[in-house]
């Protein structure tokens, strides 16, 4: 399965079993699946032994992980976060934002959508709408020039 992060496809070099959300270790650190619909409650004080966080999307029309990414990252959580399913290359610049450092995808969908489609999304700070802002409402958007 690759792996997608700014520079393309990669391998796994994430050396980690992940744990169900509710099958956490007491103690020490865990990596961790979370669900689309998780309850953050018992792993936020414990975000310090996460060495990395998995959220799944059960359908590329399912957003609820980039709301769960958010509130990870508002949340202080520092490490590894990656989103794994139903996420498909045009999702990807929104998954950066949300906070997500990279994306698992099957090998199907990495034959559909080449590494170059993904790649295409990759500078997810320069195209977002609230850089747009930034311009002013007199500059000229790039659509239209």
């Amino acid at each position: 399965m690759p792996i997608v992060t700014d520079a393309g496809f990669g391998p796994d070099t994430l050396n980690a079993r992940f744990a169900p959300a509710d099958d956490l270790p007491d103690t020490g650190p865990f990596a961790v699946d979370l669900p689309p619909d998780a309850d953050l409650a018992r792993l936020l004080p414990r975000l310090g032994d996460a060495t990395a966080i998995r959220v799944a999307f059960p359908a590329f029309a399912d957003g609820r992980g980039f709301t769960i990414a958010r509130e990870l990252r508002r949340a202080g959580y520092a490490g590894r976060l990656r989103a794994y399913g139903h996420v498909i290359a045009d999702q990807y610049a929104m998954a950066r934002r949300a906070g997500f450092d990279e994306v698992e995808i099957d090998d199907d969908l990495a034959a559909r959508q080449p590494e170059a489609q993904w790649q295409a999304r990759a500078d997810w700070r320069a195209h977002d709408y609230q850089a747009r802002l930034g311009r002013g409402a007199d500059a000229p958007s790039q659509a239209h020039r």
